[in-house]
């Protein structure tokens, strides 16, 4: 059976005549998204509208323009009312979904307890050094799942207690990471990596059986095994969101925070600040002359 993405961009092509441009603009969006439904174990043509909208949140995280989102949505509307008229699909879950202008969403956040509970959750499992790494290192420094699973070693500032990210746009930022962290992380380098490795070589930070690098696929795979007895699903999104959250209601300032995240836009960091009931308590008290 042929591909229903290429069979739509077939169609584009010689029903509709789009450019070549805007062609490679519909592939690379429905191909990024059609990843991240594979990462969570469905598939183009069995996707409900809250995972598109979890998607599209998810790049507006990554801080994404509003031009960007509603060009996705476009692309993923027109794919979707393509499936319903070729009888791939039976409903189409993009149906009247509007464009992301204005959306305000509060993403969802672990509390601190939650989290505490969660990164002593890898044990007894030859691979659970690696994991706690892992999970240790994107609650610390807030990354990506993308920025994780490419860092290299040489990234690691052991010294200075710090990483240097490359991130969206190949935009370099420098964060910090905590002593926990680091000991961790120095931990698995040198008693676990070099076992991954088995006598080959990479400078990749987070490695699989057989050297290879770890893949974002993998890492979701890994969280999800890891917080099934948590009260909410999570992803490797919703660390890094623990991360801004957690950082704001101890007093972190949000310029700093912007920095540490990658966001081109402060608007984008300013979520945060709608996140948690604590937050709302602490300004109250602190600012309110009867707090």
């Amino acid at each position: 059976m042929i591909d229903p993405i290429e069979r739509f961009l077939y169609y584009l092509t010689v029903e509709k005549g789009l450019s070549l441009n805007t062609l490679e603009a519909y592939k690379r969006d429905i191909r990024k998204f059609n990843a991240y439904l594979e990462e969570t174990g469905k598939s183009i043509t069995n996707f409900r509208r809250s995972d598109l909208v979890s998607f599209i949140n998810n790049l507006r995280d990554s801080g994404n323009q509003s031009a960007t989102l509603a060009r996705n949505i476009a692309a993923l509307r027109g794919l979707c009312k393509f499936m319903l008229m070729e009888g791939i699909i039976k409903e189409d879950p993009v149906e009247n979904l509007t464009t992301p202008k204005g959306w305000k969403r509060v993403p969802k956040i672990l509390g601190i307890a939650d989290v505490s509970s969660l990164l002593k959750k890898p044990h007894g499992e030859k691979l659970s050094l690696r994991d706690q790494a892992l999970l240790e290192i994107i609650y610390s420094s807030g990354l990506r799942a993308s920025e994780v699973v490419n860092m290299k070693v040489g990234d690691i500032n052991f010294e200075a207690g710090f990483i240097t990210i490359q991130g969206k746009g190949s935009k370099e930022r420098v964060i910090p990471v905590n002593e926990t962290a680091l000991k961790t992380l120095k931990r698995y380098i040198e008693e676990l990596r070099p076992v991954l490795l088995n006598k080959k070589t990479s400078h990749y930070l987070f490695l699989r059986k057989g050297g290879k690098p770890m893949t974002r696929q993998r890492l979701w795979q890994l969280i999800k095994i890891y917080s099934k007895e948590l009260s909410i699903k999570i992803s490797p999104h919703t660390l890094r969101h623990c991360f801004a959250s957690h950082l704001l209601d101890g007093g972190a300032d949000l310029r700093a925070l912007q920095k540490m995240l990658g966001h081109t836009d402060i608007s984008t960091t300013q979520i945060y600040t709608k996140v948690t009931p604590e937050r709302l308590k602490k300004i109250h008290k602190e600012y309110h002359p009867r707090g």
